[in-house]
């Protein structure tokens, strides 16, 4: 019998940086994408200039972080602030209650990582702090093919 490798090295130097959620941001896609497809998995490597805000959201899909190096701040729903440098690993669980935000105070490069490579499941939800109530720009719901969803049932 003879088996074909399926394994994948992927060289972050020969991926093309494009930009991210927010200004200051710049993602790099490793897998989990339309070059690089996956099952159920996408890493990014995100880059932070210093002085970026993430504004409070949350995502409908499980959220990990791997810091790499840097330094900022990650506020919960709640919140509460924690510092984070490289090392650290950040969980944010779906929905609202798994909602962060990020200030990040020194150039920070993390490993995103997502359960799902599905573009309506990868979205992001600003939350009103006061309020709690989420909103997405309509221009954003479009690109990810959030205009209409498959049925659970």
């Amino acid at each position: 019998m003879e088996v074909k490798s399926t394994l994948r090295v992927i060289d972050q130097a020969n991926v093309s940086a494009q930009g991210g959620v927010t200004d200051g941001q710049t993602l790099k896609r490793m897998i989990g994408h339309k070059e690089e497809p996956t099952d159920r998995l996408r890493v990014a490597l995100a880059t932070y200039q210093p002085g970026t805000i993430e504004d409070l959201h949350w995502h409908p899909i499980e959220a990990c972080y791997f810091i790499i190096s840097g330094h900022a701040i990650v506020r919960d729903i709640e919140g509460k602030e924690y510092h984070v440098g490289a090392g650290t690993l950040i969980y944010a669980p779906p929905g609202l209650a798994g909602a962060h935000e990020w200030e990040v105070k020194e150039s920070l490069q993390l490993l995103s990582i997502r359960a799902s490579t599905d573009s309506a499941r990868k979205l992001q939800f600003t939350v009103d702090k006061v309020t709690k109530r989420s909103f997405i720009d309509v221009e954003e719901l479009a690109s990810r093919g959030g205009l209409s969803f498959k049925s659970h049932y």
